[in-house]
């Protein structure tokens, strides 16, 4: 019992050291929060072994996805289809060029360069083009970007990008292992 109170207030404190650091070089606190976390886990890492944050709890499994769907809904909920109806053309072109630029870049680069086999540099290519709402989403909110146009049009932007990740990564390139 004593060792979830401990985890949990570590977790607590690296937020707030997050939180303290990125208001200190003014910055935004997701990006702080993602620095911050990877700081931690190289360094407690190497002092106390690899599972001295216990990531793979149940209960830290849980708040990290309820998080993630809760910012993901927020974020589609902030989506304003008058604008996006407006302006269709710009956000989808944003999307698709960098889905299709981040995939072909990736996937045909894998076998070149890394001498991967073509299944796997795929899967890769898709799994690397995909932005994280959740996280945009958190920015644009810090900044403000959310009550413009610009800031929505880049929202839409990503959920398009979203939607072709998942639309790429069907049955077919997930079956690498045959």
């Amino acid at each position: 019992m004593q060792q979830m109170w401990f985890t949990a207030a570590l977790w607590l404190f690296l937020a707030l050291v997050a939180v303290l650091a990125a208001n200190w070089l003014r910055i935004s606190t997701a990006l702080s929060e993602i620095v911050v976390g990877t700081l931690a886990q190289l360094v407690i890492g190497a002092l106390l072994g690899a599972g001295a944050l216990n990531a793979k709890t149940e209960w830290i499994a849980f708040l990290a996805g309820t998080g993630a769907v809760v910012l993901t809904f927020l974020a589609g909920a902030e989506l304003d289809p008058v604008v996006f109806r407006a302006k269709w053309k710009s956000p989808r072109r944003l999307a698709w060029a960098g889905f299709l630029l981040s995939v072909l870049r990736r996937g045909s680069g894998g076998p070149l360069s890394r001498g991967w086999a073509w299944r796997p540099s795929w899967l890769a290519g898709v799994a690397l083009s995909t932005t994280s709402v959740a996280v945009v989403y958190a920015v644009m909110l810090e900044l403000g970007f959310n009550r413009t146009i610009y800031g929505k049009a880049i929202l839409a932007a990503c959920f398009i990008n979203d939607l072709g990740t998942v639309d790429c990564a069907g049955p077919d390139l997930l079956a690498i292992h045959r």
